[in-house]
């Protein structure tokens, strides 16, 4: 313990900068900075250590105490300092005043010497010195980064984050989490009023999804070992520029911001989970991280988004990579999950779990085999785990799998199927050690990535897991978890904290804590984003056993996906088309032109429920209100049961007229679907 009070005292000026701009300085009242006295750093350190519990999230044992503005909803009270980098040439501006005038939008970042001038008319983008255009101006709010400007019905809109989060320091530079952001139109008119704002409604519900994230000077959106093999084409481009595009959520909107001289301007948004922890064990300190990235290529929501694209884009592709930061040391183990990569279906019908299907006319040989082919080159040879179910529905679409594999015949594609409801049914969890136990020997041949902060260069992963199961979500979390145990133990003992032979679940009970609370939140937020639910089963990876408590959880969480999949995600679908630019808004919209947000329901919808809720209410009076049952009562109810029964068949076989479907991009449906 008295070995880390040396690391508390240390001050970092740079930490000191950003962090003094707290949640981008937005309230108008500076942020007070104050160094808590060392018996209350002791007792809060000996407090952490106590607590196993207090292990989850952010076990730091370097705390810099703020005072917070009341106002401020976003800043974290305990911030752990570590060896943050200096600022360099590309990074982002950070603090930034915003000014509104008639004509024009001027950022100005605080300290730089420049101001980026964004016309409100015209519509030009430019950034120059600072000079007379500030003067008499006072700045209308502050902010802490510039996201981009989408075009709606009435007119362009300007994107700024107002506040920020902080989530952890992570190779140097500090990550964080968009917590508050404004949409700010150029030059509104009246026309069409009610069609825009049903836009900026889906667009707002898409950045209100948790979580976006994002650094000032780190790359997110590359691993470990591509940033390294791109550093020597990338090291003058701006953040942005060098970015990767499957995973830039905001791109469409920056590209008004690609202008020259703009790169410092450019804030890259990833969609995901982060999560950064300093942990010890053995003695040995060490930072463990989480970073999950989803594509914005065939992004969408989970019914209405499945199976892949011609170009071999698959829904729901996720890369999740697993950091360990200790003594100038950084390794970085990765895998990925995504649709199973042939064209299929599963649209929503109202009922409970709607058939999958082969989309028939399509060529699924060409689809699997452009994905692959994409794979291999991005990260080497390839794994894929299918957890899909052998039998019923889901089993026609695992024999589609294992053929097109088989078929493509390519020697970096391994097929591994593992029948999980099957073979962990009655809860025998247990079970899963025999699908890692087939996949030990690809995990020490995949390896990890492990570098020095000098450039050494000790090991490369060679290959991936692709992991699905119809989802992506929860058995595949599930599994994942268990694979990034196997190869962090593998780690630790690389970098000598952990003894030979010795498993990291059984080297700390607070770090296996953290470890499995990670994980599960990060199943969450994955889920939450796909399904709009969080993740069934993280009983499991929170626990690693099965609950009742955990089983009714997830009963809850089905429902409630059921009817966000039946009755919301149509317009979930059209904001995430919207913000990624899949959808251009025409001008002529409700004019010349048909608008798509016109949607005109059939008799059915408005037939069927009607009758059903008259049945209802009828044969509910006709139960309570006689005094005593007779023949005509009985007739009566029996009636009213079969108009029950009748019109909610009819709502089930007409399920699809009544689901509220995307409108930007309605999708195919073929017979049967």
């Amino acid at each position: 313990m008295l070995s880390l009070i040396p690391s508390i005292l240390q001050r970092n000026t740079r930490a000191l900068g950003e962090l003094s701009g707290g949640g981008c300085r937005c309230n108008k009242k500076k942020l007070i900075i104050k160094v808590l006295p060392l018996p209350l750093l002791l007792l809060l350190l000996l407090h952490v250590c106590a607590c196993a519990s207090a292990c989850s999230r952010e076990i730091n044992t370097n705390f810099l105490a703020i005072k917070n503005n009341p106002e401020d909803r976003n800043k974290s009270p305990l911030v752990p300092i570590r060896n943050i980098s200096m600022e360099d040439d590309n990074e982002v501006y950070d603090d930034m005043n915003l000014y509104i005038t008639p004509e024009s939008f001027i950022v100005e970042p605080n300290g730089s010497g420049e101001v980026l001038i964004i016309g409100r008319h015209d519509k030009v983008t430019r950034v120059q010195p600072t000079g007379g255009q500030l003067l008499n101006l006072r700045p209308t709010r502050r902010i802490c980064g510039v996201l981009g400007t989408i075009h709606l019905l009435s007119c362009d809109y300007l994107l700024v984050v107002t506040h920020r989060l902080f989530v952890g320091v992570l190779n140097g530079s500090i990550v964080w989490r968009l917590a508050g952001y404004d949409i700010i139109p150029y030059i509104p008119n009246a026309i069409q009023r009610k069609e825009n704002e049903t836009y900026l409604q889906m667009l707002r519900k898409t950045l209100d999804t948790k979580y976006f994230y994002f650094s000032y000077r780190y790359d997110l959106t590359h691993t470990m070992q591509r940033r390294r093999e791109l550093q020597a084409q990338t090291v003058r481009q701006g953040l942005l520029q060098r970015a990767d595009p499957r995973f830039v959520w905001n791109g469409h909107v920056l590209q008004q911001f690609q202008c020259d001289k703009m790169e410092r301007f450019q804030l890259p948004l990833i969609h995901g989970f982060v999560s950064v922890n300093q942990v010890q064990i053995n003695g040995q300190t060490f930072f463990w991280s989480i970073v999950t990235r989803r594509s914005v290529q065939r992004a969408g929501t989970r019914l209405f988004c499945r199976g892949i694209n011609d170009e071999g884009h698959v829904a729901n592709f996720v890369e999740t990579e697993q950091i360990v930061e200790f003594n100038g040391q950084h390794t970085s183990f990765v895998q990925t999950r995504g649709s199973m990569p042939f064209h299929w279906q599963q649209l929503p019908n109202l009922r409970y779990k709607p058939r999958p299907r082969l989309v028939p006319g399509k060529d699924h040989l060409s689809a699997c085999a452009a994905h692959f082919r994409q794979q291999v080159q991005l990260y080497g040879a390839q794994v894929a785990v299918n957890l899909v179910d052998q039998k019923g529905a889901e089993g026609e679409l695992e024999a589609t799998f294992a053929r097109l594999v088989k078929e493509l015949a390519n020697p970096m594609v391994k097929y591994e199927a593992f029948d999980f409801h099957h073979e962990c049914r009655k809860m025998r969890w247990d079970r899963l050690n025999i699908l890692i136990d087939r996949l030990t020997h690809d995990t020490e041949r995949f390896a990890f990535y492990h570098c020095f902060d000098d450039g050494r260069l000790v090991s490369t992963q060679t290959g991936v897991f692709r992991t699905n199961c119809i989802d992506c979500l929860d058995r595949t979390n599930v599994v994942q978890s268990m694979l990034a145990r196997r190869s962090l133990t593998s780690v630790l003992q690389k970098l000598g904290i952990l003894h030979v032979g010795q498993p990291v679940e059984q080297a700390s009970r607070g770090f296996e804590d953290l470890f499995k609370g990670v994980w599960a939140d990060n199943a969450d937020l994955i889920s939450l984003q796909y399904s709009g639910t969080g993740a069934l089963k993280t009983d499991f990876t929170r626990t690693g056993k099965r609950t009742k408590a955990g089983a009714l959880q997830d009963g809850k969480n089905s429902m409630i996906r059921y009817y966000l999949n039946n009755f919301a995600d149509g317009r979930r679908q059209d904001g995430i088309d919207l913000f990624l630019g899949n959808y251009l808004i025409n001008d002529n919209e409700g004019g010349a032109l048909p608008s798509p947000l016109e949607w005109r329901r059939g008799w059915r919808f408005f037939a069927f429920p009607s009758v059903l809720l008259m049945a209802m209410a009828m044969f509910m009076i006709t139960l309570t209100y006689p005094a005593e049952f007779n023949t005509e009562n009985l007739l009566f109810m029996l009636f009213w049961s079969a108009m029950i029964a009748v019109s909610a068949t009819g709502i089930l076989h007409y399920g699809v007229e009544f689901v509220q479907w995307p409108r930007l991009f309605p999708p195919v449906a073929f017979r049967g679907a």
